[in-house]
């Protein structure tokens, strides 16, 4: 059994991510090094996620989930350090990919990176063209799927290796050294499919509803809130409009993040810049099928 990499993630009925998550993660890792926060006790969890571990927490609705959230995570990823030498923890939307021209896989990969360090990927978020993709995200998503926008603020310090706290969100660390590696990506899935959006929308605004507060009151992400979502196909039929940026060279975006790497004020935590690109481009035929 590997020891390298273990992967923790949190989810509350969410078969569609899920699924997404537990195909790639317990491909490559196993699934006995997966560990499952299952929030609810959802049965449709736990029986997706057979042979992980799962780990079962009550799941009534608290406007400060999210602080909840990441308190408990934080400490299941300082805990599980002491058995694996790097610890993936994040969304269940969210997967940390190797480039394939690195040659290696994440397994492989991870065992030749130096312990006591905090790497950060650099965030893609994966969009739909509903103008050019009409087929469903059955199985992979990537090949369905060839479109992404950059996205700092899904560049997260999210493999950890080294002792540190991890802010609400997994957007910051206490880490004072930036690891961008250039092989290393985040890609970030919500935007994905625009059927499987409206549905996880949907759940999530009627979570954020059950708390009985508003945006300004609650320690949950602004998006979860029905105030704050939009129109979903305007939003989708959106991306069309994105400049289209040729080529795939992300090693200009990795040198902005460490040209303003810098303490996040007096908060114990350090960021980057989180400029929006308002931009998209179309992955190179070896990403597609990875997940």
């Amino acid at each position: 059994m590997q020891t390298t990499v273990a992967a923790v993630t949190m989810v509350r009925d969410d078969p569609f991510f899920l699924r997404i998550w537990l195909d790639y993660y317990g491909t490559r890792l196993g699934r006995e090094n997966c560990y499952v926060v299952n929030h609810g006790r959802g049965a449709g969890v736990s029986a997706m996620a057979a042979g992980c571990n799962i780990i079962g927490i009550p799941g009534e609705h608290h406007k400060n989930f999210d602080m909840r959230r990441w308190r408990l995570l934080n400490n299941l990823v300082m805990g599980l350090r002491v058995y694996y030498d790097h610890v993936i923890v994040g969304d269940v939307d969210e997967l940390v990919v190797v480039d394939p021209a690195a040659g290696k896989d994440l397994v492989p990969w991870l065992a030749a990176i130096p312990a006591d360090r905090v790497l950060t990927p650099l965030g893609l978020e994966v969009i739909h063209r509903i103008d050019l993709e009409p087929e469903p995200v059955a199985g992979k998503v990537l090949g369905p799927r060839r479109h992404v926008r950059v996205a700092p603020h899904y560049s997260k310090p999210c493999v950890i290796s080294a002792g540190t706290k991890i802010s609400r969100g997994g957007h910051f660390t206490s880490h004072d050294k930036l690891h961008t590696p250039e092989e290393l990506y985040l890609f970030h899935l919500k935007f994905c499919d625009f059927p499987a959006y409206v549905e996880v929308m949907n759940a999530r605004n009627a979570v954020a509803a059950a708390t009985g507060v508003g945006v300004k009151e609650a320690s949950i992400g602004r998006h979860w809130f029905a105030e704050a979502r939009g129109e979903d196909r305007a939003l989708f039929e959106g991306f069309a409009a994105l400049p289209k940026h040729e080529g795939f060279q992300m090693g200009p975006y990795r040198r902005k993040m460490q040209r303003s790497f810098k303490p996040r004020g007096d908060t114990g935590f350090w960021e980057f810049a989180r400029p929006d690109y308002n931009e998209q481009h179309e992955l190179p035929e070896r990403f597609l099928g990875l997940f």
